[in-house]
């Protein structure tokens, strides 16, 4: 039996429920069709103009000719197909906004017989992450960024410790907010404490706050960070740069949510969610005894490795679009074909730190309103004459693919920019779509 030829009355009662979801949801059939849409789906996703009734599921949301695991994405019924359980994945949907990371969750329909006769799709915009140029916050689209935000996603309804992990300047505390934001706690507030250069008195001073008169200079009672992030987010950052002697207290304050200020003698309750971020290798630490393993095991539940600015390079031409909107805003120059060329190429050690400063830098050049290669930093070209790796031959086939579906120029261009020839470019393409 299918969908289809369940009693009228079962199917009327099925599009009933979906109307009580406040998720926009929608109702498949074993051959990806759109039967039934919910009013929040047809509010969020369902255009006047663009019908879906009827209308296979890839082609409303990816507007893809075959199914989303045939055009080498994920495809949650495929794998419900095989597990007869729900199964959740992030894609980047097409929808009257624009394009946008969605959060998917396809849930199976069995008969009696435990035969599956349709599907329950239950989408959920993720507003922490973009993938258009906006003003704050994430934007990205690659699959090492995706893969990240999928993380962010599973976590966020949860109160388990997160650690992000990374090099210096991939993001930890925009990915920290997005998980604040994305959480419970998002009507509290998110207090960061940088952990970088405290000593042992300074940290706990700040960490805990203090009684008056604790210490020199000490005039008034002063409530500390843990104090003031009550009800909502606790991020350290870089905590690997706790001092030892001040791991034990930290460690008390995570397992019992209790403290005291420094020179006072009642304890204290906070009540916070923990996320940490660090650039260090914590493990290596607890080996050497630099950090001590019992509190690397409580704030390691949930870890997050954050990519490098290179392994998500096809997020370049958003990113940097990005970061000078955000720097000069209607008045931010544009990076012409040899500069954004030279831009695709290099490695970024500092990461999208870096990318930033070597924007900032540039647009102080751009008279005439454009970035050239002659505006960037000698050090970086000096780095790609040394090493001169084409961009092109650094993305696999489905990041040339989608580099290919966002860029706005022509192949031409875009061949320039990777540093490869138009012929190259137009081989790679056809060897990837044959027909």
């Amino acid at each position: 039996m299918t969908l289809e030829a369940l009693p009228l009355a079962q199917v009327q009662a099925l599009i009933s429920y979906l109307e009580h979801e406040r998720q926009p949801s929608i109702v498949l059939d074993l051959e990806y069709n759109i039967l039934a849409a919910n009013t929040a789906y047809r509010r969020q996703f369902g255009a006047a103009d663009k019908p879906y009734l009827g209308r296979k599921c890839y082609q409303v949301s990816h507007h893809y000719a075959v199914p989303c695991d045939q055009a080498g994405e994920h495809c949650p019924m495929r794998a419900a197909r095989a597990s007869h359980a729900a199964e959740r994945v992030l894609h980047i949907h097409h929808t009257p906004r624009g394009r946008e990371h969605v959060d998917v969750e396809l849930r199976p329909i069995l008969d009696q017989q435990d035969r599956i006769i349709g599907y329950v799709e239950h989408l959920k915009p993720v507003d922490v992450a973009s993938v258009q140029p906006r003003g704050d916050g994430l934007v990205g689209q690659s699959p090492a960024f995706n893969q990240v935000l999928a993380a962010l996603q599973r976590a966020a309804p949860a109160q388990i410790p997160v650690l992000l992990q990374g090099e210096s300047g991939t993001g930890k505390e925009l990915f920290a907010r997005a998980l604040h934001k994305s959480s419970a706690r998002a009507g509290g507030p998110l207090v960061v404490v940088d952990c970088t250069g405290l000593t042992d008195n300074l940290f706990e001073s700040e960490l805990f706050g203090y009684e008056k008169g604790a210490f020199t200079g000490a005039t008034q009672r002063k409530a500390g960070l843990a104090e003031t992030a009550h009800g909502g987010t606790l991020f350290l950052d870089e905590i690997g740069d706790v001092p030892l002697a001040m791991q034990v207290k930290l460690l008390r304050l995570i397992e019992s949510g209790t403290f005291r200020r420094v020179g006072g003698l009642e304890t204290l309750r906070a009540d916070f969610r923990l996320v940490c971020a660090t650039h260090k290798p914590l493990r290596e630490m607890v080996e050497s005894g630099t950090f001590r393993e019992d509190l690397y095991y409580r704030i390691s539940a949930f870890p997050i490795r954050l990519p490098a600015l290179r392994e998500r390079r096809e997020d370049l031409p958003l990113l940097i679009k990005t970061l000078l909107e955000r720097l000069a805003g209607h008045a931010a120059p544009r990076v012409d074909h040899d500069a954004l060329a030279l831009l695709l190429r290099y490695d970024y050690p500092g990461n999208v730190r870096e990318l930033r400063n070597i924007l900032e830098r540039a647009r102080l050049f751009a008279d005439d309103g454009w970035i050239r290669a002659a505006h960037l930093p000698d050090a970086l070209q000096q780095t790609l004459q040394a090493a001169p790796a084409r961009a092109g031959a650094r993305l696999d086939a489905e990041a040339l693919t989608r580099l290919v579906a966002t860029f706005s120029g022509t192949r031409a261009q875009l061949a320039a920019q990777l540093g490869i020839s138009e012929r190259t470019l137009y081989r790679r393409l056809r060897a990837q779509n044959p027909g």
